[in-house]
C-alpha cells in the first residue's frame, strides 16, 4: 500500500532542505515553512514595499549557483511568524539565526555571499511573499514524488540518488515507477488532506548538482528524458481538504489511476 515516505521543506528558496516528521497542510497553500524566504541579489527588481510573489530568476538558485543546493536547514520556520534555523554547507560553519529579523538576515545573506563566485551579482536581501511560500509557480501547489521514480532515475544514472536533489515536499513509498504521471486531473488522499494533482514538474539544471557537495556530477535533465520523462521529474498538486499529514500515513489512490 503508498505511503509517505518523507516530508521536506526548503525554509530559503534554494538554500536548504529540512526534513519532517508531520505538517499541517492548508487548502489552497503552500506548505507551510516551505520556501517562506528567497534571496534576491544585489540587482534584483523585487519590490520590498509591495512584495508578492516573483518568478525564480529574480533570486540566487541552484540552477545557476550549484554549490547552494548542499545547504540544508533546521529550526523552527513558519509561514508568518519567523523562528530560529540552523544552515549548514559543507564549505561553511553552521549558522542559526532568524531570518524574520533584521539582524538574522543580515548575518544569513553575509553567510550566503561565500557560497557565490566572485564576478556574480552578491547576495543583498530576503524577499517574502506575505501568505505563501516563494515557489517556483505562481499557483500555491506543492510537490509529490515517488522513490519508486528515484531508484528508475539512480539505477539509469549507475549510482546512489539523494531526495534533496529535487526538492520535492511529499515522498511516496509503494508505487511503480512513473506510477504518479498517471495522476494528472485526479485527486488523492494523503492521510487526512485530499489533493487534486494538477500537471508534472518541469526540471531545471539545479538536480545536475549533488546536495552532498554542491557541485555539478550528472546531466539530470538528459537523463529524464533518455527514460522517457521529458525533463519532467514528480507532479504538482494544490490542496483541496487541509489536515495533518505524516510519515508513514497511507495514500489513497483513485482506482482508474492505479
Amino acid at each position: 500500500m503508498p505511503r509517505i515516505s518523507a516530508i521536506h521543506r526548503h525554509p530559503v528558496k534554494a538554500l536548504g532542505s529540512e526534513a519532517l516528521a508531520r505538517v499541517a497542510l492548508e487548502a489552497g497553500r503552500t506548505l507551510p515553512g516551505d520556501r517562506v524566504w528567497a534571496l534576491a541579489h544585489e540587482k534584483s527588481r523585487f519590490d520590498f514595499d509591495a512584495p508578492a510573489w516573483a518568478r525564480c530568476s529574480t533570486f540566487l538558485r541552484g540552477a545557476t549557483f550549484p554549490s547552494l543546493m548542499a545547504v540544508t536547514a533546521e529550526g523552527e520556520a513558519v509561514l508568518e511568524g519567523g523562528g530560529e534555523i540552523t544552515f549548514r554547507h559543507p564549505d561553511l560553519p553552521p549558522l542559526t539565526v532568524d531570518p524574520a529579523t533584521p539582524e538574522g538576515e543580515a548575518a544569513f545573506v553575509a553567510w550566503a555571499d561565500a557560497l557565490i563566485p566572485a564576478g556574480a551579482p552578491r547576495p543583498a536581501r530576503l524577499a517574502h511573499a506575505p501568505g505563501r511560500g516563494m515557489t517556483d509557480q505562481p499557483a500555491q501547489w506543492l510537490s509529490v514524488l515517488s522513490d519508486a521514480s528515484l531508484a528508475a532515475v539512480a539505477e539509469a544514472a549507475g549510482r546512489p540518488m539523494d531526495r534533496r536533489r529535487f526538492r520535492g515536499n511529499l515522498w511516496i513509498e509503494g508505487l511503480a515507477p512513473w506510477e504518479e504521471t498517471s495522476w494528472i486531473g485526479r485527486e488523492i488522499r494523503l492521510g487526512a488532506c485530499l489533493l487534486r494533482v494538477t500537471e508534472p514538474i518541469g526540471r531545471c539544471s539545479a538536480t545536475h548538482a549533488d546536495p552532498e557537495t554542491g557541485k555539478r556530477d550528472l546531466d539530470m535533465l538528459a537523463l529524464l528524458t533518455g527514460l522517457g520523462q521529458a525533463e519532467n521529474f514528480g507532479v504538482f498538486a494544490e490542496v483541496i481538504e487541509g489536515g495533518d499529514v505524516a510519515q508513514g500515513d497511507l495514500v489513497t489512490i483513485p482506482e482508474a489511476a492505479a
